[in-house]
């Protein structure tokens, strides 16, 4: 009349496992029964996480013989279990269990009674009913346990017949003995003789004992008693009535039958001959005059749909009153909490455990995880790695002030460069701006523009037509402006050569091999470029993954060879340009470039040259920002160095632009 123990361990476990009690205590009568509910939960324990913290075992009948070996083991259990800082006892609650917890508790101290609270979990057998001398035993200890039951209901008419009871009210015996040992007391008519009880009158009420000693609702051993005689009652009705007379056997009519009982609930037995029930879960309240409740509040229905087999209702439960109404944990160790995962500790069960911080990139967003995860993309870690973050876009914009600055800062250098080449077209027949050929400065002039202008390329969001022009019309207009200032020194060394008597050098000099030296420079690194755009061409492109935080926006710049051939080729002219400069440098100063053009060109190799590591230990928009900033640094240089001595003598000393001052100026220096 039991429903299967299996069914019973199975929702011990699922209870644990819903409270997260993972380090819990064993507690058993060390016999073969004992160690046979060991055995089974232990199996069930390492499937689902959970840990025995210890198994103890309490004394076995064979020891009640040795009265100080008894008492000694007592003693060692009651302190056993006030020290141990495990709060969870599981409790295999079968008889003899609770004879001897029941008198550990009694021979125990006070204080050491009242130091054990703990939350017992114990097994269908535990009932509070005890021996009449053990009436005094303090239950407070058992405040907030936890049970299995298995399932009753309440009969119509049980508690009017309870209350109706008497030691007269029928001939059965038993009666009139439990009515004694229940009230302390004796009917006249026995053998009273050395007894010093007071008599028993029979007006006793029942309701009146406490929980202990009588309980006054349906327990589930009587229902179970109950159910049995009206099992065995249909099973003789059934056979009795079944054309084939199974004399002498109750059995096959005992599997096959099934009835609603008068609770209404249905008896009935599987394949097994196993009772198909359910257990009850039961919260034990207690009181101090040692009265105590027994309230529902779960069960464990094998019959019920899958995955709703175990259900309680934890905010009906009381505690024991140390945890003040707070779930008692019970875990080998405190939980890891998110960002953290499972370490475990060498030679300890696997429920005791380290907490190691997630490794870098990677998140645990649930507590006691056992490994950590990537974010996905397009998100990052947080700091306490418990949760991913959505990227930033990385991409410089007009609309921040980096953005902003370096956007003015490139129209005003496009300001100033076009207000140097209308000054410059203004006073074109001037001497000054005639010295050094009008169209290679006017063509010098145009392509620092450019450059300055193709600066705001690089500002903004990434689109094809951009990429696509961004480092390719930098590189051909740079071309241009390198190829205008090596002409522009490559002219005035010719035209220095060519005064020395017999010189061939005149020939050369002439427009014809300005324009040969910037259309053959400037058509070589347009070439270099149309490959480029031909074969692996910039495109726009999402980087996840260099910067932790941030995706950035950019523009892939496909090929790298060929883009580092644009910038080597780049640099060659300016090395050149350096080179013919730095040797033409102490040429009179009346006609001669040189020197200021090797100024600007020492600033153009030095801002590039700074340019190569910096850009490639940068990443987002401070890689733009940093070939920006190189852009109009570069061109600046030869801006400044190149035009500001002649814009100086044409806007403020135009005096000294005049042929006679020159004239004047080349006799005081002697001819060549």
């Amino acid at each position: 009349m039991v429903p299967s123990e299996a069914h019973q361990y199975t929702g011990m476990v699922q209870l644990l496992l819903h409270f997260q009690w993972k380090w819990v205590g064993l507690i058993i009568v060390g016999d073969h029964q004992g160690e046979k509910f060991v055995q089974t939960l232990t199996h069930l324990f390492s499937q689902n996480g959970i840990c025995p913290a210890f198994t103890h075992k309490l004394v076995t009948h064979s020891d009640f013989l040795d009265t100080f070996l008894l008492m000694e083991r007592f003693q060692d259990t009651s302190t056993f279990l006030t020290h141990t800082d495990v709060n969870i006892f599981v409790i295999n609650a079968e008889t003899g269990t609770m004879m001897t917890m029941q008198w550990v508790l009694m021979l125990a101290d006070l204080n050491t009674i009242s130091s054990i609270c703990k939350v017992w979990v114990m097994t269908a057998h535990w009932d509070f009913t005890s021996e009449t001398f053990l009436r005094t035993l303090d239950i407070q200890v058992f405040h907030g346990s936890l049970s299995f039951a298995i399932h009753s209901n309440e009969l119509q008419g049980f508690q009017r017949f309870l209350h109706t009871l008497t030691p007269y009210s029928n001939r059965d015996g038993f009666i009139r003995v439990f009515w004694e040992q229940a009230f302390d007391c004796f009917f006249p008519d026995t053998d009273s003789s050395g007894v010093t009880k007071k008599s028993c009158t029979g007006e006793e009420k029942l309701e009146s004992l406490p929980g202990p000693l009588f309980e006054m609702s349906m327990t589930g051993h009587s229902y179970s008693i109950y159910n049995a005689v009206y099992a065995v009652a249909h099973a003789f009705h059934a056979m009795h009535s079944s054309r084939n007379k199974h004399k002498g056997t109750i059995h096959p009519f005992l599997r096959s039958i099934s009835f609603n009982n008068t609770a209404g609930d249905r008896i009935s037995f599987n394949e097994n001959g196993e009772l198909v029930g359910r257990f009850d879960i039961i919260n034990w309240i207690t009181f101090p005059n040692q009265s105590f409740l027994r309230v529902k509040v779960g069960e464990m229905d094998p019959q019920a749909p899958q995955g709703r087999e175990f259900s309680i209702n934890e905010t009906v439960i009381m505690w024991p009153s140390r945890f003040h109404q707070v779930v008692p944990t019970a875990l080998c160790n405190d939980n890891c909490l998110p960002g953290y995962i499972k370490k475990r500790k060498e030679g300890q069960p696997f429920c005791c455990y380290e907490c190691d911080p997630c490794p870098k990139g990677k998140i645990s967003n649930q507590k006691d995880t056992d490994d950590c995860f990537q974010c996905p993309e397009g998100q990052y870690p947080s700091d306490d790695k418990n949760r991913c973050l959505l990227k930033m876009v990385n991409s410089l914009s007009y609309e921040e002030p980096l953005g902003i600055s370096l956007a003015i800062l490139a129209l005003s250098l496009s300001g100033t460069t076009a207000m140097v080449l209308v000054i410059f077209i203004k006073h074109r027949n001037t001497p000054v701006v005639k010295a050094n050929n009008r169209k290679l400065t006017y063509t010098l002039l145009i392509s620092l523009l450019l450059c300055f202008l193709c600066s705001l390329l690089f500002i903004g969001q990434p689109q094809v037509i951009i990429c696509l022009l961004r480092q390719t019309a930098f590189g051909i207009i740079f071309s241009v402006a390198v190829s205008s200032v090596l002409a522009k020194t490559i002219t005035v060394v010719l035209a220095f050569m060519a005064t020395k008597p017999g010189s061939r050098m005149s020939k050369w000099l002439g427009k014809g091999f300005e324009n040969t030296v910037v259309f053959c420079c400037s058509s070589t690194q347009a070439s270099i470029c149309i490959v480029w755009l031909c074969i692996d061409p910039p495109f726009p492109d999402v980087d996840m993954s260099s910067l932790a935080e941030e995706i950035i926006v950019e523009c892939n710049e496909g090929s790298a060879i060929l883009f580092s051939c644009v910038l080597a080729y780049m640099g060659f002219l300016a090395f050149a340009s350096f080179m013919v400069a730095f040797f033409a440098r102490k040429l009179p100063d009346t006609f001669n470039e040189a020197k200021f053009i090797t100024f600007s060109m020492l600033v153009f190799c030095c801002v590039w040259l700074t340019f190569i590591p910096t850009y490639l230990s940068t990443k987002g928009k401070y890689m733009v920002v940093v070939e920006i900033f190189s852009i109009l640094a570069s061109s600046a240089g030869l801006l400044g160095f190149i035009f500001s001595p002649k814009l100086y003598i044409i806007v403020w000393k135009p005096e000294l632009n005049c042929k006679e001052q020159i004239v004047k100026s080349k006799n005081q220096k002697g001819d060549i």
